[in-house]
């Protein structure tokens, strides 16, 4: 288990049992994922196929009380996965955590509510499915600009080669949203 560097936000690697036919690996264990420090109730699974190399999704978020804490993983090509630490009030607001998730490796991000959460794949036809604590609720979606340049994060693709929604182009940045006081309950 690697714990990152902003709290809360945990990259770990579940283990494979591998032989010449392969590998068994427990993707999740309520016990085993206790003890990492995630005792959430997951109640949605989500999955996405990103068919291009640079397709960004994100930097989503829900607010009140559906804010979502996402468990995600890449079983299929590999993606740079990327949290937003968006608590109001935090020592880390504004700072971001990026991991390489990807089908090799296996490792999976846990993503808290409070984060806003995005990622950008880095092989053709990527899947990344996460378990989520939250139901979807578009009255509570939002989102921030993905390359916002005050969040410093380096995205592996220049935003005129983006692969990006209408929604993704035109969120606000950071600063740009307002205040984040009660966005999340």
């Amino acid at each position: 288990m690697r714990q990152d560097s902003i709290d809360g936000v945990i990259q770990f690697t579940p283990r494979r049992f591998g032989d010449e036919r392969g590998y068994f690996a427990e993707l999740y264990n309520q016990e085993r994922y206790r003890d990492l420090g995630i005792d959430e109730v997951f109640v949605q699974d989500n999955e996405s196929l990103s068919a291009q190399v640079g397709t960004v999704r994100g930097l989503h978020f829900q607010i009140g009380g559906s804010g979502q804490g996402k468990l995600v993983r890449c079983p299929k090509g590999a993606i740079l996965d990327v949290a937003v630490d968006i608590r109001h009030g935090s020592a880390t607001f504004g700072d971001h955590v990026a991991v390489r998730l990807d089908q090799a490796t296996g490792n999976q991000l846990w993503v808290p509510v409070g984060f806003a959460h995005g990622f950008c794949t880095l092989e053709a036809d990527s899947m990344i499915s996460y378990k989520v604590t939250g139901y979807y609720d578009p009255d509570a979606d939002r989102g921030i600009l993905w390359n916002d340049p005050g969040l410093g994060i380096e995205w592996p693709v220049e935003a005129g080669d983006a692969v990006l929604s209408e929604k993704d182009q035109n969120a606000p940045t950071l600063d740009g949203f307002g205040d984040f006081a009660g966005l999340f309950t």
